[in-house]
């Protein structure tokens, strides 16, 4: 019988998986500090299910490109677009806001209630300084409620989508209704951080996104490019980020993609579709690399007895 998830494949080379892992997280081993608190703190589930559809979606690769294309997306909306400006350094050290986004992420998934609820807690915190004007004079902030909507909407379907388009297939899993599952359960992610308004289904995801179509704008060329091909990529690097950027290109609602200058899911003729089966075999290939799981999905398997100890925990 063939295993669901393949061993890690060991006759690559341990650097190639080192080097991921500190992409993604900031740590050669995968296990920041804050990973490590997800095996320690707190007892029992946490905010989902273990296993249930938020751990199948979140757990998978190809929320890569879903990130990328979550960031493209959210960029569309002037005021969120402001935010990141002026109070992030992505542009220097693009590494560490990719780390410090898969950070609520992953803690929020799988994390202990008690560790997602302080994760939530110190997000909100940044968020208090988060405020500003544009160029224009209009005024924001992180903690308003509509623009953490936004936020909040991109991301859900840019993960969505990535899941559809990148992963596989959850149905028999969860039923035809997984995706409305999803949207409703990962909602309450962003209620913690002071959202509201929030869809339950893909449906009325769907609709709460084309309701922003009227304030978006064009994303900057200069972002567009830099989000394509940011710096600091080594050869097989970029090859690997480049497919990513490509999926998540053609990941965007149709409601966001005008917008972000790029195809979106309107799009399906034959390129597009060689390009998504492209990045689907990059990342099945970087799967049999990594191993079955990620760091994070150990750490709570362990807290919860169900896996073993983690090599890397002290």
């Amino acid at each position: 019988m063939v295993p669901l998830f393949p061993p890690p494949v060991t006759g690559l080379p341990a650097r190639a998986r080192r080097t991921f892992r500190e992409r993604v997280s900031g740590d050669p081993t995968g296990a920041p500090g804050w990973v490590r608190e997800i095996a320690l703190v707190g007892e029992g589930p946490g905010w989902f299910e273990p296993d249930g559809v938020v751990w199948a979606v979140h757990g998978g690769l190809s929320t890569l490109a879903g990130g990328l294309a979550a960031l493209l997306g959210q960029a569309a909306h002037p005021l969120a677009l402001a935010g990141v400006q002026g109070h992030s350094d992505y542009r220097y050290d693009p590494w560490a806001r990719l780390a410090g986004t898969a950070r609520w992420l992953v803690v929020c998934t799988f994390g202990s209630a008690q560790l997602a609820e302080r994760e939530s807690a110190r997000v909100r915190g940044v968020h208090r300084w988060v405020r500003g004007g544009t160029a224009d004079g209009r005024a924001y902030s992180a903690g308003d409620p509509q623009l953490l909507r936004w936020v909040h909407l991109a991301f859900t379907d840019a993960f969505l989508a990535a899941q559809r388009g990148l992963g596989a297939d959850l149905s028999g899993r969860f039923g035809p209704s997984w995706a409305d599952a999803y949207v409703r359960e990962w909602a309450r992610t962003a209620q913690a951080l002071g959202a509201t308004d929030l869809p339950a289904s893909e449906a009325e995801l769907a609709e709460a996104l084309a309701g922003f179509a009227p304030v978006l704008e064009p994303v900057p060329a200069d972002l567009r490019r830099f989000l394509a091909s940011p710096p600091g990529l080594g050869r097989a690097e970029g090859v690997f980020y480049s497919g990513l950027a490509g999926a998540g290109e053609l990941l965007l609602s149709p409601a966001v993609a005008p917008a972000a200058g790029v195809p979106g899911r309107a799009v399906r003729g034959r390129r597009e579709r060689v390009r998504l089966a492209r990045t689907r075999g990059q990342l099945r290939a970087a799967r049999a690399l990594l191993g079955p799981c990620s760091p994070s999905e150990e750490a709570a398997r362990h807290r919860l007895g169900t896996g073993p100890r983690p090599a890397w925990l002290p």
